[in-house]
């Protein structure tokens, strides 16, 4: 004999019961929404959370029991995924316009120690900041670009082709690659 449910499924309306219907004999559904569908409507009619989990194709009578809890505290919206296994976003709205904004200055050489804006200095100047953000990587501040609609190539900042500074042991040179023009074709 199964133990009781402890959290019963709840009367069904008639469109909500048409819904059901309706994805679970769907072919362009997504398989995860047409399972869910299958076994809220065997759970309707009656069946145990065990019998409905094998009529909706599953193994376990739990996650069955999970998506009738769902759907008695959210409705028809238990049919669809939850979002889950990835880490929580670390850094908000004003921590994305301050890395844009940093990436939108142009780098002063002595302060930043570069010319151009790369993605490991502006990381380098986003975690020295006093407001700045002290482990923030690489791949965040390319997604927060990206997501900005700015592209590398199209949108870093240019220097002069075919000049460069050095450090020496007697100071900073200026080099100059007199084969430059031939280089660029």
């Amino acid at each position: 004999m199964p133990r009781p449910q402890n959290a019963p499924l709840r009367p069904l309306t008639a469109s909500e019961r048409a819904t059901l219907d309706q994805v679970a004999r769907s072919g362009a559904e997504r398989a995860d929404r047409v399972s869910r569908a299958k076994a809220l409507l065997a759970v309707a009619d009656g069946a145990t959370f065990t019998a409905a989990a094998r009529a909706a194709g599953r193994r376990s009578g739990d996650g069955v029991a999970k998506v009738v809890a769902r759907c008695n505290a959210v409705g028809l919206a238990a049919l669809d995924r939850r979002p889950g296994g990835h880490p929580p976003v670390r850094y908000g709205p004003e921590q994305e316009a301050r890395i844009l904004r940093e990436a939108r200055r142009p780098p002063e050489r002595e302060a930043d120690g570069t010319a151009t804006w790369s993605l490991s200095t502006l990381q380098r100047a986003r975690r020295r900041a006093p407001d700045g953000l002290p482990h923030v990587s690489t791949a965040t501040i390319r997604r927060v670009l990206h997501q900005a609609g700015l592209r590398w190539q199209q949108n870093r900042t240019w220097c002069q082709t075919g000049v460069v500074q050095r450090k020496r042991r007697s100071g900073v040179v200026t080099v100059v690659d007199p084969a430059t023009a031939e280089k660029r074709g």
